[in-house]
């Protein structure tokens, strides 16, 4: 293990042309604090008592006599709650930058995620409860009934090929299911749960007991889905728009950091006007052949500067190799910077920023927003693999920040006795105190996160970059 702190004169003699640009340190944000994570629960079981309302209010006690009554009932509840949280869905991921701005990137993603599990689950039980309730009803068996709804109620093909679609969707989102696909086949299999929302609309309106009479409760729902909509277009489709025809994106230049790293550093009209801040990230779309169909999330790895914007990648996959042979002049479309991992997050006075690998890419951005007196933890596995060293090193010097770059594999002696309470308490005795941004491997996040915790730092002192759903 190797750990130096670089605040020397030296360093900062070192800092020339654009590294003595990207190192300028920046003004410190605000401190702007997100919606409580109660609140937001509560609003979201607002939501699901107001959807399941209808049921409740047109239904009469002896409408549940007998098990058929009640399983049919407990199909309707379950049809609802599978509706609200589908448009729930909708709206988490409708990239909605007051939704971003007031609960944070990570808790959306984080909520995406665990009301994903609840969709499949409330929709598995829709078609059982369903099923076996009507079955009772007519006296058949389930097998017998499922034909009758299939071939004789409206909209059951849709909704059927809907509830598939959904279910797919949940097993392929298993996270070792996940992470064995390609990212690009992903984005394209978990676009296609655009159809439940088209499909599921025919079948709850055309079906749904308490829907498919005119009345208060149709309308609510059809405000519900209208609501969504224009969300999802708004934020999805004009704000992106917007954007890119006021800036007009570009590449510059295209610079090896590191073997299998480059950065790329982009041009564009009135950037002074971008609201961007460090440690966010866009999803980038190079208009070039080979890369103009898919969009990937990259962090900003300098702060904005009204000049230029850059962002550093790391080399492992075909589309990534491609960004390799980007020419300057070529178009970039993007969508509005996201994320909460910014210094308008803090909690506390300092901080303290751990990264592994090119996660120092937001981290190196966020040291020129923090404040100053911020600790840096740089993780690498060699000397050779350490990036921006001496942008590093000059800001540590510009914003009176201790800068520890630890060297070799996690399991080498060094890495392994930094990073433990004992290891992180040595070199950052308030630990506790500070707020602490963590981003690189997975497995160096979740090693961090159970440290911090045994070391006493409140979760809400914790950010990390959350990039996908």
């Amino acid at each position: 293990m190797s750990a130096a702190r670089r605040t020397t004169r030296q360093s900062r003699r070192a800092a020339t042309g654009v590294v003595a640009r990207a190192a300028r340190p920046a003004e410190v944000p605000a401190q702007r604090g997100s919606v409580p994570r109660h609140a937001v629960t509560a609003i979201l079981w607002i939501g699901l008592v107001a959807a399941v309302a209808p049921w409740w209010v047109q239904t009469r006690p002896e409408d549940l006599a007998g098990s058929g009554a009640l399983l049919t009932a407990g199909g309707r509840i379950t049809g609802l709650v599978a509706g609200y949280l589908l448009l729930t869905q909708v709206l988490l991921m409708s990239r909605l930058r007051v939704l971003d701005r007031w609960v944070g990137e990570e808790r959306l993603v984080r909520l995406h995620r665990e009301l994903g599990g609840a969709l499949v689950v409330a929709l598995i039980f829709h078609v059982v409860l369903t099923v076996y309730g009507y079955a009772a009803l007519d006296r058949v068996g389930p097998v017998r009934e499922s034909v009758t709804l299939l071939t004789d109620y409206e909209d059951m093909i849709s909704a059927t090929v809907a509830g598939g679609i959904m279910v797919a969707t949940g097993l392929l989102a298993i996270r070792f299911i996940r992470n064995a696909m390609p990212y690009e086949l992903w984005k394209l299999l978990h676009a296609t749960t655009y159809l439940v929302l088209l499909f599921g609309y025919g079948h709850q309106f055309a079906l749904g007991q308490q829907l498919f009479r005119p009345g208060p409760s149709r309308t609510f729902w059809i405000g519900l889905y209208g609501l969504v909509l224009l969300c999802l277009f708004w934020g999805r489709v004009v704000v992106p728009l917007g954007l890119n025809l006021r800036h007009r994106f570009q590449v510059a230049d295209v610079v090896a950091e590191s073997p299998g790293v480059i950065s790329i550093y982009l041009t564009g009209r009135r950037l002074d006007l971008l609201h961007v801040r460090a440690g966010q990230y866009c999803r980038w779309r190079f208009l070039t052949s080979g890369c103009w169909w898919q969009a990937h999330p990259f962090s900003l790895s300098a702060a904005g500067n009204g000049r230029w914007l850059r962002l550093t990648v790391k080399i492992v996959g075909s589309h990534t190799e491609d960004l390799q042979d980007l020419r300057p002049g070529t178009r970039v479309w993007t969508t509005p910077p996201a994320g909460e991992f910014t210094a308008e997050r803090r909690t506390r006075p300092r901080a303290l920023l751990i990264a592994g690998g090119t996660g120092i890419a937001p981290i190196r951005a966020l040291l020129e927003e923090l404040p100053e007196g911020a600790a840096v933890i740089y993780r690498a596995k060699a000397v050779e693999d350490i990036l921006f060293r001496q942008e590093l090193d000059w800001l540590a010097d510009a914003r009176r920040a201790d800068l520890w770059y630890v060297l070799g594999d996690r399991d080498d002696p060094g890495p392994r006795s930094v990073f433990t309470v004992k290891g992180l308490r040595q070199l950052v005795p308030d630990l506790a105190a500070r707020d602490v941004y963590l981003c690189g491997p997975d497995g160096l996040i979740r090693s961090c996160q159970r440290i911090l915790r045994r070391a006493g730092v409140p979760r809400r002192q914790v950010h990390t970059a959350a990039f996908e759903f």
